[in-house]
């Protein structure tokens, strides 16, 4: 197993580290290092007990010490060779550059470093510019200890000393010693692909440790392989999207999500160990871990600590596995800015919950707070992105409630509960991006450049069915150059075809941007509809719950005349999910009785904002 400690400035005194082939040459600019100049420099020792360098990943060097020893000439060699020799694996710039420092303060040769690429550069010459225009690694190590000079300029040697001293005792690296796995293996999964060293590995680490372990050996009912099974287990449930998703932001980037667990148990401080952190420290949580595992505790500390650890994790398995708290849990992080505080907040109203019960209310109370906080359902929205969006949590919530309502419909028979069980796919939701559009197009103020006529027209004329006469009228507005008999044809169109309603009761500018003529669409999808009427939107809905990307038919010249050509080609989606609600709105399942399902009139929209607020009430019922 790999070994993990935390090493200060001054234990690497008298060590030798080899600089590999495989590894790329000193590359740090001037601003790299004035920032790890600085960042020492304003760390606060008495605050925060210690400066975390990133990893050093080595790999000890199996070395003939025996008679490596009997050359040696003095003590000193001596203890230098009995300290070993270490392959750097990663954090070679970093190691470099404090050599510098502590070169520009007097600590010459504090530590060897060797390159087996370029035997002849010598770093201890670094005053020197005789190799500057002869080797580019030397170049940049030059300019560093340049850069490192001109900052120490000036200040006086008592704080110069006082530098020295924060950086030898109060700078560390995570030291990670590579035991079983290929080091060019290692170097390549941390500098090709750029991943670095999570905070999980490097407490895996740490759990795993056969030290740790062997101080509990006598009564310690759990095994480093039970952790390993566990650990692999944990990780693959939250790679799950449908899991992770429900949440989370899809711009998590840890190449690790069991990470998370470890973020929560540090942020709670659920292993008893606070203590002052960097909140920006890339390592504070294994920091925190190590500070748990580096204090004198009783026999079992590691089967505490991974109980802690599995609890958190059953706890949003639990979450997951509930169809009702799933569904608020997911809409509360999907309306969240900030969904990680959030769950830390909510796993804490979990523990101090006295049931089930009464965190079920909690969520009702927190989702209501948000609804309330949105235009009501008979309010006008701006047809702009950011008053349009003030709907989205109304039309999500309504989404998530009718989700709940499914499952509480389904049949009490077992052989039917799993067929008619549903949760709403958050994963989806998340990557396809949904948003709120019109059901009824929002196009009268529009359509004025040819393109979007163009697509309204189709639309137009695939819906007039065996309508000659409007047929006629949509050859004839193609045909003639006229730009006023154009627009005299178009507006008739537009007047037969947007405004149909069943109680010839014209929908306004203003009842086209109310909540009942919107819902949720995701994209891609909507850039597919143009300018399409309802009916048009209808059938590329329904095609993309089948799984399919309905071709857009196009009119195409024949003659004089333009007829429908329908040849363009039928794929896949890349998902079928449509969210249940916007289904129903073009299924025409608000509609009490027969509507036409060529238009979204304002009967079907009123049913559907009832709809609306019939779910919006179930916040106010107690679990």
């Amino acid at each position: 197993m790999d070994k993990i400690d935390l090493r200060a400035i001054k234990d690497l005194e008298g060590m030798t580290f080899f600089i590999p082939s495989y590894q790329r040459g000193y590359r740090w600019d001037e601003r790299q290092v004035e920032d790890l100049l600085n960042d020492i420099k304003e760390f606060n020792e008495e605050e925060n007990g210690f400066y975390c360098v990133q990893p050093l990943v080595v790999a000890k060097k199996n070395d003939d010490i025996l008679s490596r020893i009997k050359d040696a000439a003095d003590i000193p060699t001596i203890e230098r060779i009995l300290k070993g020799s270490w392959a750097v694996i990663d954090g070679q710039q970093r190691l470099t550059t404090i050599y510098i420092i502590l070169k520009c303060l007097g600590n010459n040769d504090f530590y060897t470093i060797n390159y087996e690429t370029k035997k002849e550069l010598d770093i201890k010459s670094l005053d020197q510019n005789n190799m500057i225009d002869k080797d580019i690694d030397y170049a940049h190590m030059h300019k560093a200890y340049t850069t490192a000079t001109n900052w120490f300029n000036g200040m006086n040697d008592a704080d110069k000393e006082k530098y020295r001293t924060k950086l030898l005792n109060n700078v560390k690296f995570i030291w990670y010693e590579s035991v079983n796995e290929n080091a060019i293996n290692v170097f390549t999964r941390l500098n090709i692909g750029k991943i670095s060293l999570t905070n999980s590995e490097l407490i895996k680490a740490l759990l795993l440790n056969s030290y740790n372990f062997e101080k509990e050996r006598n009564n310690n009912p759990i095994k480093p392989q039970d952790i390993a099974a566990e650990w692999d287990y944990i990780e693959n449930s939250l790679q799950n999207d449908a899991f992770w998703l429900f949440i989370h932001e899809k711009e998590y980037n840890q190449p690790t999500r069991i990470d998370y667990i470890f973020d929560m148990v540090c942020a709670h401080d659920a292993l008893g160990c606070k203590e002052d952190k960097n909140d920006n420290d890339q390592y504070k949580t294994f920091r925190y871990f190590y500070k748990y595992f580096s204090e004198d505790r009783n026999k079992d500390h590691i089967t505490k600590c991974w109980a802690v650890v599995k609890s958190y994790f059953q706890i949003l398995q639990e979450w997951y596995n509930d169809v009702t708290m799933f569904h608020y849990i997911g809409f509360l992080a999907a309306v969240n800015k900030n969904s990680s505080k959030l769950v830390l907040n909510l796993v804490t109203e979990w523990k101090n919950s006295k049931n089930k019960a009464s965190f079920l209310d909690y969520l009702k109370k927190s989702i209501k707070k948000i609804i309330d906080g949105c235009p009501s359902l008979d309010d006008e929205y701006n047809d702009d992105g950011s008053d349009k969006a003030k709907c989205k949590s109304i039309l999500l919530f309504h989404n998530i409630q009718t989700a709940i309502n499914l499952n509480e419909q389904k049949p009490d028979n077992n052989d039917c509960q799993m067929v008619a069980f549903y949760k709403f796919p958050f994963h989806l939701y998340k990557s396809e991006a949904w948003d709120v559009e019109h059901i009824n197009s929002n196009t009268r103020n529009m359509l004025e450049d040819e393109k979007s006529r163009y697509e309204w027209l189709v639309n137009i004329y695939i819906s007039a069915k065996d309508n000659e006469d409007d047929k006629k009228a949509i050859n004839s507005y193609f045909n003639i150059s006229d730009n006023n008999e154009k627009d005299e044809i178009f507006k008739k169109l537009q007047d037969r075809y947007e405004d149909k309603d069943e109680d010839k009761d014209a929908w306004s500018q203003q009842d086209k941007n109310m909540i009942w003529n919107y819902t949720l669409l995701d994209s891609s999808t909507n850039r597919s509809y143009g300018n399409a009427i309802f009916s048009g939107k209808r059938r590329i809905i329904i095609g993309k719950d089948c799984g399919k990307n309905i071709p857009i038919p196009q009119l195409k010249r024949q003659d004089n005349n333009y007829v429908l050509d329908n040849s363009g080609v039928e794929t896949e989606a890349e998902s079928p999910f449509v969210p249940p609600c916007t289904k129903r709105v073009f299924l025409k399942y608000y509609s009490a009785s027969y509507s036409d399902n060529n238009y979204w009139t304002k009967n079907d929209a009123e049913q559907y904002k009832q709809d609306i607020q019939m779910c919006i009430n179930k916040l106010n019922k107690n679990s």
